[in-house]
């Protein structure tokens, strides 16, 4: 047998998803006296809370306790960075929705009697309820971020050819099958343990421990699996946890706070939307001279997690391409909305569409092939090789990667088809695009790149695995148990993954970023060394042989040997121990059998006064090509065919990282083309259930869709040559949005006619008008 790393296995609990085994918070089993809550929300998008009363609400059969602001015992803040969130409005209320009020019930029934009779009058104040108001009204969140290098203006002055232009992206909803949900049980001595859907079981701690006015070892939080997150629940699971953790401390029995879909939608918060100017210099070739460019990022009404998403955009402004001069700069926009949150890619998709808008146009306008200009502005040999931010691209992929995917593709007899069917349809047409991906890996705020474990190995030799990385389909148990086998030398199945806990590692980072197997991974493969080395000696003994005679199954790539038909976990001179006879006698002879495993990033860190530094690890690339068909008369399009080349370095395990791709892909399309979101003006959003808000279906996946990770690709200092893969592809789907536009432009004289994002059958069809009236001149 040989190890199980690198792999391709099913995910470790594929089998209890679809039994339905698989519990998530609320699949726990009721504790006895459980209750319920339910939150009471701001009517206006701005005011003074000028009268409130709970009188009524507490006369509901039912109903055990209703909360305002002063009730709080601890600090009333759920603002993970910068505490300007309330848990519950004391004075003013900054969006439609905003908890005013909770409520604990026996029953959801009760509780939203009771909520409905909470009083709470609002003096309305002005509001701004979009980020173009936001922008006019010059209303930010914090300073202004700036990147620059060379000489921009002067640059865009001499150069050959010059074009500006915006850039707009829309919102996207996570859409997580599971909604926001914790169960609090109050314990003895003055303790708790909350149950959360969370990415950041460290965060929501925190939070729950600062509102009840206590210290964190009194909080345990432990997360048993997600049903998706997508950074929905980075940050914004803490509020719904809190408030269980308030209703079980008042009442002394279990709380429950789910969310059903409408409030989860309606309420939380989603993608920031962004809005981009530009300003683009260019010689003949296509090359870029210069670039100026502002990014304005809809934070909302508090900050939550918007600076550090700001950042990302502008750090992926350049994704693959060197630009030589310059500047660019953004702003967070505050506005009376649902403060909005992380989601995959973290706003490097909104930095990255913009510079792949401008690589379109510089194209369209020299009347060049979009790919050769693509390939002569990557970052190349030095002085090509420097970010604006200042950060050495080393192990440039691009160049292989786009021609394995030129040549995977057919890309070259595909163009001169599409030309063919677009010459004789003149109600339909085709196109097709490759777009490439560059994507930073690792948490932008530094301190935040550190991670613990804890294994187990039991006098029986079975195991049991700790760390602090969270499970929300992506796959991460699945593969924190093959680096857990590989290292420890520990058939698979003898290994038990925990439910992440604060209880068992703390002071744990949220798993996001993309980087959950690196950082956990190098953890938990760090402790497995610990016990290997306390182990050998014993298995030396075990087989009278010295330790350097012994081959062990620990980190082996070669045939591992089996003993009574359990793999060998050391052999020598034709004899050999299992894990189990090995870890008996290690018992025996009083040696520790666990130990904790702890990681940090070296060598990042990033200077945001100064825009200059290294905030990534490495990076991860990716590119992609998407062939669609647009329908002149209804706006209506089918995307034909998707190939993909994709670095994930040496993949840790095949099938994950396939699906990670693929199923970001999708997302990456929904958030181009068919998911819009729609507010009234108020800010509040309509499109909030899936009758109203469209993700991609089944039907909407081409029927040929290729998938490539790229081989000879291990990543020097990354756990076993790895790569991250949950963020990078999605930026891939930008290929298709691109198709859409050059299909769009094809119904008329050729001009370059830019798309909505999303991409909706009506911005298609907007579009398609809009290049038949080019035609017309």
């Amino acid at each position: 047998m040989k190890t199980v790393l690198g792999r391709g296995l099913p995910h470790e609990s594929a089998l209890r998803h679809v039994s339905g085994e698989a519990r998530y918070v609320d699949d726990l089993p009721h504790a006895p006296g459980l209750l319920v809550g339910v939150v009471v929300g701001s009517t206006e998008p701005r005011g003074r809370i000028t009268r409130r009363d709970r009188a009524r609400a507490l006369q509901v059969p039912g109903v055990h306790a209703v909360f305002f602001a002063e009730d709080i015992p601890g600090e009333n803040n759920v603002g993970p960075v910068i505490h300007d969130e309330p848990l519950l409005a004391a004075w003013e209320v900054s969006c439609v929705g905003q908890a005013v009020a909770f409520v604990v019930a026996d029953s959801y029934e009760a509780a939203r009697k009771a909520a409905a009779a909470v009083e709470v009058e609002i003096e309305p104040l002005p509001a701004l309820t979009d980020i173009h108001a936001g922008i006019a009204a010059e209303s930010f969140i914090g300073a202004t971020h700036v990147i620059e290098r060379g000489e921009v203006d002067a640059t865009l002055g001499e150069a050959p050819h010059r074009l500006s232009g915006t850039v707009d992206s829309g919102g996207q909803e996570h859409f997580y099958l599971e909604t926001h949900a914790a169960l609090a049980i109050p314990g003895e001595d003055r303790s708790i343990q909350v149950w959360s859907s969370t990415q950041h079981p460290s965060e929501v701690q925190t939070l729950v421990a600062a509102a009840l006015g206590w210290g964190r070892s009194r909080v345990t939080v432990e997360c048993p699996r997600m049903g998706g997150g997508f950074g929905g629940k980075e940050t914004q699971a803490a509020q719904w946890a809190c408030f269980a953790a308030l209703g079980a401390l008042r009442t002394g029995r279990p709380v429950k706070v789910w969310l059903d879909r409408d409030t989860d939608m309606s309420h939380t918060g989603r993608r920031h939307p962004f809005h981009s100017r530009y300003d683009v210099g260019f010689d003949d070739d296509g090359r870029i001279l210069s670039l100026a460019a502002d990014l304005y990022a809809d934070g909302g009404w508090a900050a939550d997690l918007s600076l550090a998403i700001l950042d990302r955009g502008l750090f992926h402004m350049d994704n693959g391409y060197w630009l030589p001069n310059v500047r660019l700069r953004g702003f967070v926009v505050r506005t009376n909305r649902t403060s909005n949150t992380a989601f995959r890619g973290f706003g490097g998709p909104q930095g990255m569409v913009v510079i792949e808008h401008v690589v379109e146009r510089v194209a369209h306008a020299l009347g060049l092939d979009p790919l050769e200009v693509r390939r002569r502005n990557f970052y190349d040999e030095a002085p090509h090789d420097r970010t604006p931010y200042g950060q050495v691209v080393e192990d440039f992929r691009l160049h292989r990667i786009c021609d394995e995917l030129a040549e995977r593709s057919d890309l070259a007899a595909r163009r001169a088809e599409i030309e063919a069917f677009n010459a004789s349809n003149d109600f339909r047409k085709r196109a097709i695009a490759l777009t490439p991906v560059k994507f930073g890996i690792s948490f932008t705020a530094s301190f935040l790149n550190q991670a613990g474990a804890l294994v187990l190995v039991y006098a029986d030799g079975t195991v049991q695995l700790n760390h602090g990385g969270t499970e929300m389909g992506q796959g991460l148990y699945t593969k924190m148990l093959q680096v857990c086998s590989h290292a420890l030398g520990a058939p698979l199945s003898d290994i038990v993954h925990q439910p992440t806990s604060t209880g068992k590692v703390p002071n744990t980072s949220a798993t996001a970023a993309s980087s959950g197997s690196d950082l956990n991974g190098q953890a938990v493969a760090t402790a497995c060394r610990l016990i290997v080395a306390r182990m050998v000696p014993v298995a030396a003994e075990l087989l009278g042989v010295s330790t350097e005679k012994l081959t062990l199954a620990s980190e082996n790539q070669g045939d591992i040997p089996t003993k009574d038909g359990k793999p060998a976990w050391a052999w020598a001179e034709g004899r050999s121990v299992t894990l189990a006879e090995v870890a008996s006698a290690a018992y025996m002879r009083q040696i520790q059998l666990f130990a904790a495993g702890y990681y940090r990033t070296p060598d990042i860190g990033y200077d945001r006064s100064a825009g200059k530094g290294k905030p990534f690890h490495y990076f991860a690339y990716g590119a992609s090509v998407s062939e669609v068909e647009v329908d002149g008369l209804t706006g209506e399009w089918r995307l034909r065919r998707v190939d993909i080349v994709h670095d994930a370095g040496d993949s840790l395990s095949t099938d994950i990282d396939r699906g990670q791709v693929e199923g970001a892909y999708v997302q990456g399309l929904g958030w181009l083309t068919w998911e819009e979101l729609v507010f009234d003006d108020r800010g509040f959003l309509l499109t909030h259930s899936p009758s109203t808000y469209k993700i991609p279906a089944i039907g909407d996946i081409p029927r040929e869709m290729q998938v490539h990770l790229l081989e000879r690709a291990a990543q020097p200092g990354v756990i076993y040559g790895s790569k991250a893969v949950g963020e990078p592809p999605f930026m891939l789907a930008i290929s298709a949005h691109t198709a859409l536009s050059r299909a769009c432009s094809a119904f008329g004289p050729g001009d370059f006619v830019p798309v909505a994002i999303p991409a909706t059958n009506e911005a298609l069809l907007d579009a398609v008008e809009r290049a038949k009236a080019l035609a017309k001149g």
